[in-house]
């Protein structure tokens, strides 16, 4: 008698997320909403200086009005931290309503609610992100 038990392994395979190579189904993750906007929370984000580079780099690209994968931004950037950190940072932006993140699959995508920020604080954006 062995002292090994076969196990049966199965591998389940989530159809929302691929089909074909072609993306099936994307995820939004939890945000404030507008009216739940706080000038307070919005600023103590952009005050550490890792967030604020993120942001203004998101920024910039939103101008484009293109959502990106984060890891691109957060190479972009090069803040030399970790990736708990990095994502901490984004979990932060996200909460404070100044990003939108959606799960495709495994990654993030990420855009700034610009249209957002501006109906609650006009011209808060471009007055902390594009000051030199």
């Amino acid at each position: 008698m062995s002292n090994y038990h076969m196990v049966e392994a199965r591998v389940f395979f989530d159809l929302r997320q691929r089909v074909g190579g072609e993306l099936a189904m994307s995820r939004v993750l939890p945000e404030p909403t507008v009216e739940s906007f706080d000038l307070t929370v919005i600023l103590s984000a952009l005050a550490e200086p890792g967030r604020r580079a993120l942001m203004t780099a998101l920024y910039r690209r939103a101008a484009r009005d293109e959502p990106i994968d984060c890891m691109v931004i957060a190479q972009e950037v090069d803040l030399g931290v970790s990736a708990p950190t990095l994502s901490h940072h984004y979990r932060v932006l996200r909460e404070a309503g100044l990003v939108r993140t959606t799960a495709v699959g495994r990654s993030r995508v990420v855009t700034v609610r610009i249209t957002d920020v501006e109906s609650r604080f006009p011209g808060l954006l471009d007055a902390t992100l594009t000051a030199t």
